[in-house]
């Protein structure tokens, strides 16, 4: 089975569905396959009862009409809410509204009275503005009553490119059906708790517009670097794999243990600790795996850094915030090896980013959290990606 990794702006999603439509494939037939899969993302969820459509006045409300006439199809009583007039609507919608032969309500709270169920096809990913009028009072009623929802795309509220909550209210979803490839906005917080369990849909957009689309954002998964791994081979030497240090705290051993853990579990030849001699044994307690190195807590990196085999290191779990971790900091950075540099060896870089920049000659991983961020990034704004790509460029990490 394929795995479809790659992550599409809501740009660049709407470059993929033109460029379906160039290469022949209808858009009214493109909606038609995307308001099935929603139909039947419900249907395999909920027990089949009465389901409250709510349709937008855009293409995500055309997938609304689709998904109801399915589902009338499959046995549910249906009821269409729309926000705007029918007449209004434009062409896949458009088409796809002409062809539902039931009733098309205005849309307000009163029909979710009695619903076991709703498709939520108000907006798509693309939405810029808070919600407000009819939809955010049906939105606050859909999810006060907690009624199992599938949305489509991403919930109405919710925008795609990061997940954010536009205003104050947004769709909390049982389960969202996205197209094609999922968006940042599905995996990114608040959004991936909104969006519920993420279903992808194949509806006809072929992979090779991937190849000018160019995304640059992937999902994790082990189709992504599995074919890079270095897996062991039987007769190699454990120098082969690496020689990892992480430089521990003398007091809170938490992370450097953990961080020391995930070496050996992902394959590192060799895993050293070098901190303070009277840490030593809590961190040999980890695994008899572990190779222990003393470290006077003022001491440069320098003795650790002189064996050339010791080829990648972690800085800051436990250092504290002072001269000898930011000395330590700066050492690694020019040693050319590669460096991870997290927690205390961020912020002895507080409003000095570019001397992260200035001493790094190999490979650099930074890995902060939001406050440690803000520390040494404090004028970049947007969304995380945005702002993480922008770190990266300003420090080459």
């Amino acid at each position: 089975m394929q795995v479809r990794c790659e992550l599409l702006t809501t740009d660049q999603m709407y470059r993929a569905d033109q460029a379906a439509m160039q290469d022949g494939v209808p858009g009214v037939t493109l909606m038609e396959n995307a308001g099935r899969a929603v139909a039947h993302t419900l249907d395999g969820r909920v027990p089949r009862g009465c389901v409250a459509v709510l349709c937008g006045p855009g293409n995500n409300g055309g997938d609304g009409f689709v998904a109801a006439r399915h589902l009338q199809r499959m046995g549910w009583r249906v009821r269409v809410g729309l926000l705007g007039d029918a007449a209004k609507l434009t062409g896949d919608a458009a088409h796809h509204a002409g062809l539902w032969d039931g009733p098309i309500q205005a849309l307000d709270a009163g029909i979710l009275d009695d619903a076991d169920a709703a498709v939520d096809a108000l907006f798509g990913a693309g939405l810029t503005r808070p919600l407000d009028g009819a939809p955010r009072d049906v939105v606050g009623v859909l999810n006060r009553r907690a009624l199992p929802t599938v949305a489509v795309d991403v919930p109405s509220g919710v925008r795609g490119d990061d997940g954010a909550v536009l205003g104050d209210t947004a769709v909390r979803a049982t389960a969202t059906t996205t197209f094609f490839r999922k968006k940042p906005g599905h995996l990114l917080l608040p959004g991936m708790e909104l969006a519920g369990a993420v279903e992808l849909a194949d509806i006809g957009i072929p992979d090779d517009v991937l190849t000018w689309i160019a995304p640059q954002t992937v999902e994790n998964d082990p189709a992504v670097w599995g074919a890079h791994w270095p897996w062991r081979e039987r007769a190699a030497h454990k120098y082969r794999y690496g020689h990892a240090v992480v430089f521990g705290g003398a007091a809170t051993t938490g992370a450097g243990r953990l961080a020391a853990h995930a070496a050996l579990r992902t394959g590192a030849g060799l895993v050293s600790v070098a901190a303070p001699p009277d840490a030593l044994p809590v961190y040999a307690a980890e695994s008899a795996s572990l190779i222990t190195l003393p470290l006077d807590p003022e001491a440069s990196a320098d003795e650790v850094l002189a064996d050339p085999r010791r080829n990648a290191l972690l800085l800051g779990p436990g250092a504290g915030v002072n001269t000898t971790t930011e000395s330590r900091a700066r050492s690694l950075l020019a040693s050319g090896k590669a460096v991870v540099l997290d927690a205390d060896a961020l912020s002895v870089f507080e409003n000095r980013r570019e001397a992260i920049a200035a001493e790094r000659t190999g490979t650099a991983v930074l890995t902060p959290h939001e406050g440690e961020f803000q520390r040494v990034f404090p004028d970049l704004d947007g969304d995380k990606l945005t702002r993480a790509r922008a770190a990266a460029a300003q420090t080459g990490a």
